[in-house]
């Protein structure tokens, strides 16, 4: 870590460091006095202000206005404070350890770990829940960050793989838990709706809890500052000083590990607040270790509490988490964090070692093609019934229901990796695709906000709907990574946080209690259960056509990855070539969206496949990935509809934690 530890703090140097004492202060001061004004006007809607005392000293029996005040507003301030300041440590320390400003509890995994970890006790071993979610939630989260941190290893800790990593394995273990909560609602729909982190109490029972570990791990954290100061030195510095940096750095990430863990276990998932409260530390002038232990949780205390009261005072005490409000925060701040990082330019992981090229593509090509058809037959004639497997040769009236399914997972898996290939290819980045380019997030949040506001639209207007969203995130997110030079691994944490952005927006809009959500939750999903015979077929048709259209965009996409200088010199006209490759990877992008929903990481996983296979040039690669890609999705469908019979496990999630396992097996190969 030593290595990349020096990059960073050469950056903190050259002027990522803090800002006047003053600027911090005032910041702080005005959100303690906006917190303050907004508490008021809470309490004082519920009980007048002349009775707060008489209501917390010597409350009335039965009367409601008392109790709510004293056993739920209060304890509920209380818990924002303590959650804040809990998180906010916890951040400080991973950042410390990591040398990484974009280090915190939900960028490291530690969220997408606790979630999974008490949806599977919940499952199969209630007994671990006896001593109450905590340390069912800790374990979780101690083996899905020990995972990020394994896969990083490898590259020195390097901030951006860092934080790749945790996005990548926290939202395939997001997709694992919504699979679960699909297969067993009765029994975890509770739990699925407490995990989004609202700060609801109707006693003191939870401040009483949290209140004796956060106290010990502050003052565990003073006992590390000296060490954890000390590591800046570099391990042999550290070291002839009497400090184990090994040591110190497994026993702070154990803390902020088990900090993150206990607030989760107490309120749910609150994100971006263990990011923002030492980010906002440092702008106020916190440079030293010493201060920033102080301040940062101060800050993310400040923080959390003043988003709760805006969550409270005007869309009311229950229904939106206020954990899906920080994030609203906490997104655009990593989005400038990740931009103003002056770290040397990282490359993202590569795919490994070029395979050697086939000499004659199109055979393999055709064996692909008689794969992908062969996928589609097996989902027609193979399933499952209450009496076990059942081979159906002539489907029959199977027929009806099966086919509209794999056609459409067929088209939609052709049309991502269709996408995800040209992407790959115009980029020069063997990781773009529009999943974690935040693509496929932008089609669906605008898809969810013509649902909502304009309901009743045809198929035309939502695919226009559906291909402008993905077109403006693909055009907004190249635009971003300007800034950063077109660092690969920066455009690819730029499109994370998107997507985090927008999963926020989505996740305030399914809160509204609408009935249309139940719907929407199936879709966004990636659920082809209500797939057409019309839909699926203009899907198979799309992937057809952009096929035979292969040949008219090979010579841009051969050329165009030399540089706009070289492609200028034979004659191209680059912004022209450029937009419309991005028009059609946003268009196919929004299409299959449509159909499967945003999660897959078949644009991601459909290219590779193609390249490890040995199909180098423009042409032979795209058509390579696009029926992989199709074999994939059809495949994942499949899975999906057998695996937990009698239970439908959406295409997009089985896709999604296929594609993680497969990036993880990317990063082990480096």
């Amino acid at each position: 870590m030593s290595a990349a530890g020096a990059g960073a703090r050469r950056a903190r140097a050259d002027g990522s460091g803090a800002s006047p004492l003053w600027r911090g202060a005032g910041l702080l001061a005005l959100a303690l006095a906006v917190s303050a004004a907004l508490l008021h006007a809470n309490l004082a809607a519920v009980l007048p202000p002349g009775q707060w005392w008489a209501a917390l000293l010597h409350p009335t029996d039965g009367d409601m206005p008392q109790l709510v005040l004293r056993d739920s507003l209060l304890p509920r301030l209380a818990m924002a404070v303590l959650a804040g300041g809990g998180l906010g440590l916890a951040g400080v320390l991973f950042q410390q350890v990591l040398d990484n400003p974009l280090a915190e509890p939900g960028t490291l995994g530690v969220f997408a770990g606790a979630k999974l970890a008490l949806a599977l006790a919940t499952l199969w071993w209630p007994a671990l829940l006896i001593y109450g979610y905590e340390p069912v939630a800790g374990a979780g989260a101690a083996l899905c960050t020990g995972l990020v941190l394994l896969l990083s290893g490898r590259s020195g800790y390097a901030p951006s793989t860092v934080i790749l990593a945790g996005l990548v394995v926290g939202l395939s273990a997001e997709a694992a838990n919504r699979m679960l909560v699909l297969a067993h609602f009765d029994a975890l729909s509770d739990l699925y709706t407490w995990q989004a982190g609202a700060l609801n109490q109707n006693n003191w029972d939870g401040v009483r809890g949290l209140v004796p570990r956060l106290a010990l791990a502050a003052l565990a954290a003073g006992l590390l500052a000296r060490p954890l100061t000390l590591i800046e030195l570099g391990d042999a510095g550290a070291r002839g000083l009497g400090v184990s940096t090994a040591g110190t750095r497994l026993a702070a990430l154990a803390l902020g590990v088990a900090v993150g863990a206990s607030v989760t276990g107490y309120l749910g998932v609150i994100g971006f607040v263990g990011l923002a409260g030492p980010a906002l530390a440092r702008y106020g002038g916190a440079r030293r270790l010493r201060d920033r232990l102080l301040w940062g949780p101060v800050a993310g205390a400040v923080l959390l509490v003043l988003t709760d009261q805006l969550v409270q005072r005007l869309i009311g005490r229950s229904g939106v988490p206020t954990g899906a409000v920080t994030a609203l925060v906490g997104a655009p701040l990593l989005v400038g964090l990740i931009l103003g990082l002056r770290t040397a330019r990282e490359a993202p992981p590569a795919p490994g070692p070029i395979p050697v090229r086939l000499a004659r593509p199109w055979p393999a090509i055709g064996a692909l093609a008689i794969l992908a058809l062969a996928a589609v037959g097996l989902s027609l004639t193979l399933g499952r019934d209450a009496q076990g497997w059942l081979w159906s040769p002539d489907p029959g009236a199977l027929l009806a229901w099966r086919a509209p399914r794999a056609l459409a997972a067929l088209g939609a898996g052709a049309m991502l990796a269709y996408a995800g290939g040209l992407l790959q290819r115009l980029t020069g980045n063997p990781l773009a695709s529009p999943e974690l380019f935040g693509v496929s997030a932008g089609a669906a949040l605008v898809v969810v906000l013509v649902l909502f506001l304009a309901p009743g639209l045809g198929p035309a207007a939502m695919l226009a709907a559906s291909a402008a969203g993905a077109l403006a995130t693909l055009l907004a997110i190249l635009a971003l990574g300007r800034r950063a030079r077109y660092a690969s691994a920066r455009i690819l944490l730029v499109g994370a946080a998107l997507t985090s952005l927008i999963g926020s927006v989505i996740a305030l809009l399914l809160a509204t209690a609408d009935p249309r959500t139940a719907a929407l939750l199936t879709w966004l999903s990636g659920s082809t259960y209500n797939a057409t015979g019309t839909e699926a077929g203009l899907a198979c048709l799309g992937a057809a056509l952009v096929l035979a259209g292969t040949p008219l965009l090979a010579r841009w996409l051969t050329i165009l990855p030399l540089g706009a200088e070289t492609s200028r010199a034979v004659g191209l006209q680059v912004a022209r070539a450029r937009l419309t490759v991005l028009s059609v990877a946003a268009i196919l992008t929004g299409a299959a969206t449509l159909l499967v929903g945003p999660l897959s990481f078949v644009g991601l996983m459909g290219p590779h496949l193609a390249r490890s296979l040995g199909f180098s040039r423009a042409a032979e690669q795209l058509v390579a990935a696009t029926l992989a890609g199709g074999l994939i999705m059809v495949l994942a469908d499949w899975l999906g509809r057998v695996a937990a019979f009698p239970w439908q496990l959406p295409a997009g999630l089985v896709a999604t934690v296929l594609g993680g396992a497969y990036f993880v097996w990317l990063m082990l190969r480096r």
